[in-house]
């Protein structure tokens, strides 16, 4: 139904000559005073107000018993957490993550575009002005002039629409969050793993020197015929494979710090990393407790703030169904003002709006679903690494007696060579059982040093919310498991 206000002729004097016309006529105030109640109205808001449900929760982690019975001395986890493996080189490198990786930027810009998409919706709740052809005049004939038009939200179907385009701007920034703490988290294990090739390293070039030395006696042996061809083969397998394992972790090591090249942006031939030694420690990590999960990571943050958007999308479902009132007005050059007002209301789609408003009802099923599963998920990571961190902790010690006392056999046996008491195949010997201790050693240090880097990931990092532009940061969450309310 179109409501058309027409502009009133010309005024004339006693002599009948114009007086100039009225810019806004009586019945244009009416009209005026009409859009203004209506706009006084336009608070009402249908579709139901986001609560957060539930999630399943617990008391405490049932990993984290054993890590207390330890004793040993946690380290908070802080905003920076890389800084608690105390090595200056890495916190150097982690601090260019942020500002140089690529991957780090796309996602940013993701982000960026989810908040001008805010920016967008939020402009629909305002008049829009355009100049070209208007209708004007009282036969609403084609005219030339400056136009307005406003959609009355009468329903709150624009304030749905900026919440839920709100909503999932703030889920863009904890995904950049979480990708950041990936990423971070990407590069340290790189950079430990870098760290503990570069002392296997110097194990391997130990033990393919004894190789070659022994490679090279068998061959004089040989030759002298105090060997035999079967004695030469077998030190020279031996010496290949020490040569081959040398290679393979030089290998190795050059790939880590190609990864970590790329990691910060740069192309691998402009970064390098000296050798360094693998001397980390490993440091206790307190878990907290479950409740925590749902502030500290970024991605069941993200996950939240999907599922309040999804809330908001039904109410924008629901308002299509309502009638809607546009208000068009404009001044033309040659008709002058005029104004026009628009109602319409849905009388037959053939279910297309009822089908929206259910779809939309179970999108937000679904983001419930997700959200809940995110943070199952989240307790299952910091649990599967709580048990992995107890128990590498366990074999630690052994390990280390192992390979402190296979390396002091190894001192003692070149002693014993020097002075003549043994001979060199016990030296060959001893320097692989304790090439083997070591390297095992190594890999056990690698591996819990991995193990904690995952816990702090998946205790959320350093992250708080708020700690990234437009994340969490003063989200009222309200109580859990609060039914819906629809608006009216």
């Amino acid at each position: 139904m179109d409501a058309k206000i027409r502009r009133p002729g010309p005024r004339r004097d006693v002599a009948g000559r114009p007086r100039g016309a009225a810019p806004v006529s009586a019945h244009g105030m009416r009209v005026l005073m009409a859009a203004a109640a209506v706009t006084l109205v336009a608070g009402c808001t249908v579709g139901p107000d986001y609560v957060r449900p539930a999630a399943p929760t617990s008391a405490a982690f049932k990993e984290a018993r054993a890590q207390a019975a330890q004793g040993a001395p946690a380290a908070p986890i802080a905003g920076k957490w890389w800084e608690i493996y105390g090595d200056p080189v890495l916190n150097d490198l982690v601090s260019h993550v942020a500002v140089d990786n690529q991957s780090l930027a796309a996602s940013a810009a993701r982000m960026r575009e989810a908040q001008l998409l805010v920016q967008e919706a939020h402009g629909a709740a305002y008049p829009q002005v355009s100049v070209g052809t208007i209708k004007s005049g009282r036969r609403n004939e084609n005219d030339f002039g400056l136009g307005v038009s406003w959609e009355l939200d009468l329903w709150g179907r624009i304030r749905r629409d900026v919440e839920a385009h709100r909503a999932s701007a703030e889920a863009s920034a904890d995904d950049l969050a979480a990708a950041t703490l990936s990423m971070q988290a990407q590069l340290v294990q790189a950079y430990f793993a870098l760290r503990q090739s570069d002392a296997a390293i110097d194990l391997l070039q130990r033990s393919t020197d004894v190789a070659t030395q022994w490679h090279r006696m068998v061959g004089n042996q040989y030759t002298q015929g105090q060997a035999s061809s079967a004695d030469v083969s077998d030190a020279l397998v031996k010496l290949s494979g020490a040569q081959l394992q040398l290679a393979d972790t030089r290998s190795a090591r050059a790939q880590y710090e190609h990864a970590i090249a790329v990691m910060l942006g740069k192309p691998p031939a402009e970064f390098s990393l000296a050798a360094a030694p693998f001397d980390t420690q490993v440091p206790v990590i307190p878990p907290g407790v479950p409740a925590i999960l749902l502030e500290r990571r970024p991605d069941v943050a993200a996950s939240e703030r999907r599922m309040a958007a999804a809330n908001a999308r039904i109410g924008v479902a629901k308002a299509e169904e309502l009638p809607s009132i546009s208000l068009a007005a404009g001044i033309g050059v040659r008709r002058g003002p005029t104004g026009t007002a628009d109602v319409k209301g849905p009388l037959f789609t053939g279910g297309r709006l009822d089908a929206q408003v259910k779809s939309a009802g179970e999108g937000y099923t679904e983001a419930v679903a997700n959200y809940r599963q995110t943070v199952l998920d989240a307790y299952r990571e910091v649990e599967d690494n709580l048990v992995a961190t107890n128990e590498l902790a366990n074999v630690a010690e052994l390990h280390a007696k192992a390979a402190a006392a296979a390396t002091e056999s190894d001192r003692v046996t070149q002693n014993q060579y020097k002075e003549g008491v043994a001979d060199y195949p016990a030296v060959v010997q001893a320097t692989n059982g304790a090439l083997e201790a070591g390297r095992g050693e190594l890999q056990l240090r690698l591996r819990r040093l991995d193990t904690s880097v995952n816990l702090i990931v998946a205790l959320g990092g350093g992250w708080q919310a708020g700690g990234f532009a437009g994340s969490a940061a003063g989200r009222p969450l309200g109580p859990p498991d609060a039914d819906l309310r629809t608006g009216p």
